[in-house]
């Protein structure tokens, strides 16, 4: 029998995942075949939260970079994240997995406001938490979220689920026909080798933090089974080697 290595999850979405094919928006397959992936993890009675990403909608740096207030530029992003996180949720309990909603900016309407204690207890009753609105700040990325609900919640890893790429690698695998994937890595190792896998915020929350960090490539089917249940795939990040 199969010895279930992690008890709580934090799975760290892209919003590109949830666009599939079209680059833009949402599209309602790939969201349903990952909420399919979810309910398995789910009934392997692993906690699962999960912070998701906006960028199939908006770009708070791309939206700055054309000269939009940086900070209204990144509120927009937080915004997109919600509706990525609606639409997560909605897919999910059509396949009967309870799911709570939590937003870092306040929004009843639609979703509960993000309170520690609150998402751990959903967690221990086995809901899936969904945290939307990143850290309800400008200039902070929804991988530093991740980072910090993960700490917050006491997950035992971050599963980063990638778009195109099976892992870390020591240059761009699509520019570089040579370049080499990493196993395993020590976060001090991603900052020092100047390695795009999360902004040095997150990177450095994980490692004062011990949160381990698994990469993969979603679109590989079954991959997201595959990491939470702890099989070694892809690039596993440590504080260290």
């Amino acid at each position: 029998m199969k010895t279930q290595k992690y008890k709580r999850v934090v799975l760290k979405l892209s919003g590109e995942s949830l666009a599939g094919e079209q680059q833009f928006g949402i599209d309602p397959k790939v969201v349903n075949d990952i909420a399919r992936q979810i309910k398995r993890i789910h009934d392997e009675k692993i906690e699962v939260a999960i912070v998701v990403g906006g960028g199939n909608i908006w770009r708070g740096l791309s939206g700055s970079a054309q000269g939009m207030d940086r900070a209204s530029a990144d509120y927009m992003g937080m915004l997109a994240t919600v509706m990525n996180a609606l639409a997560l949720q909605d897919a999910l309990e059509k396949i009967n997995v309870f799911t709570r909603v939590q937003t870092a900016i306040e929004m009843r309407e639609v979703a509960e406001p993000y309170i520690r204690r609150r998402a751990v207890r959903h967690l221990e009753k086995g809901r899936v938490v969904i945290f939307g609105a990143g850290t309800g700040s400008p200039y902070f990325s929804t991988d530093t979220t991740a980072a910090l609900r993960a700490a917050e919640v006491k997950a035992d890893v971050i599963l980063m689920a990638k778009k195109g790429t099976d892992g870390i690698y020591d240059s761009d695998p699509n520019k570089n026909p040579n370049a080499k994937k990493f196993d395993r890595l020590a976060y001090i190792d991603i900052l020092s080798l100047g390695l795009q896998v999360m902004d040095s915020t997150a990177t450095s929350l994980c490692m004062d933090n011990k949160i381990p960090l698994v990469v993969f490539d979603i679109d590989r089917h079954e991959n997201l089974y595959r990491a939470a249940t702890g099989e070694e795939i892809g690039t596993t990040v440590e504080s260290t080697k």
